[in-house]
């Protein structure tokens, strides 16, 4: 399956989030298929669909309020996910779709969710499938931020950054960099 098309078309020329957004993609697309590469000695992993689920992971920014990059909806961030999911599963891409869901993060547990008051579904969207997890892991390396759109932010930013959300973040967050960074 080709995400290109279907970027196009929610992203067309002169949306002010495209070029981030393709930039960002690409740039976790590129991490997620190099870490599977190291996998794929010992595992068996779909890299054509960690490719695409990677260039589709952020395409509910679209409805999100984030001026900043070029994002004028009226939800949170963090709708960006389940809005994602919506949209693909609309498109017909219902296992690209988990992955936009379950990006967020190291995830979130329903529980989590719950308990923080978050502007989400009631229900688990925690990363399950190897593909869905090398996804999540490559997407906390990089921000949308103007300075740091393509440069891969070094690992203790990254822990920091998932040591906010708590201890069990962080260790979800270092069991994945133990697997995935040697």
């Amino acid at each position: 399956m080709n995400p290109w098309p279907l970027l196009e078309k929610y992203y067309p020329p002169g949306d002010p989030a495209r070029e981030i957004l393709f930039a960002h993609s690409r740039a976790v697309a590129d991490k997620a298929l190099a870490v599977a590469g190291r996998l794929a000695r010992s595992e068996t992993l779909d890299l054509s669909f960690i490719e695409e689920a990677s260039l589709l992971h952020d395409i509910g920014i679209r409805f999100v309020h984030a001026p900043t990059i070029g994002c004028h909806g009226d939800l949170p961030y963090l709708a960006h996910g389940y809005k994602g999911r919506e949209l693909l599963e609309s498109e017909g891409w219902p296992r690209h779709a988990l992955v936009c869901e379950r990006h967020i993060g190291v995830g979130l547990s329903a529980a989590d969710i719950l308990a923080q008051h978050l502007p989400l579904p009631l229900r688990d969207i925690i990363p399950e499938s190897l593909e869905e997890i090398i996804i999540a892991y490559a997407d906390l390396f990089f921000s949308k931020g103007e300075q740091e759109l393509i440069r891969e932010k070094e690992v203790e930013r990254v822990r920091q950054s998932v040591a906010r959300f708590g201890a069990g973040n962080l260790a979800t967050f270092e069991r994945w960099h133990a697997r995935f960074a040697s």
